[in-house]
């Protein structure tokens, strides 16, 4: 696996900084976020090295992400959450501070569990003409392999 000299989830990975791991096997590390969100708010790490999404190859995008529904219900039956947030951040004005790529499982209990991921919508500034001509800007730069 690559791994970053100074990275702190390499160094995680490599056991040369203690975690509370709740899950590991060759592709993947996953481990109790120390901020703790809500109760076991959970980070899925790929042991290779990759900076964000944008840098991910597929191979070690899926394998990050089949193991997502195993974790999450993990964390369902010890925890009893009503709910969980996936959440991903990019680049840091996307409010990604460790630039190792990493997704958060939150366990969502109830609305003064201390998370809030509600954003502010903006439907009535996209007409169908518009949100079509976006779309179709996307698609076209969709690269196949």
């Amino acid at each position: 696996m690559s791994q970053e000299k100074d990275c702190i989830f390499c160094k995680i990975v490599n056991g040369d900084i203690p975690s509370s791991k709740v899950y590991e096997d060759e592709a993947v590390y996953a481990f109790l976020d120390i901020s703790q969100v809500t109760k076991g708010h959970t980070l899925i790490v790929p042991k290779k090295h990759t900076q964000n999404i944008y840098e991910t190859d597929e191979e070690t995008a899926g394998e990050l992400f089949k193991r997502v529904p195993k974790i999450a219900t993990a964390l369902k039956k010890a925890l009893n959450p009503v709910g969980i947030n996936l959440l991903n951040n990019n680049e840091e004005a996307a409010g990604q501070s460790v630039f190792h790529l990493h997704l958060h499982l939150i366990p969502r209990y109830d609305s003064t569990d201390g998370f809030n991921p509600n954003w502010e919508t903006h439907a009535d500034n996209y007409t169908p003409e518009k949100l079509t001509e976006i779309a179709e800007n996307v698609s076209k730069n969709i690269e196949s392999n």
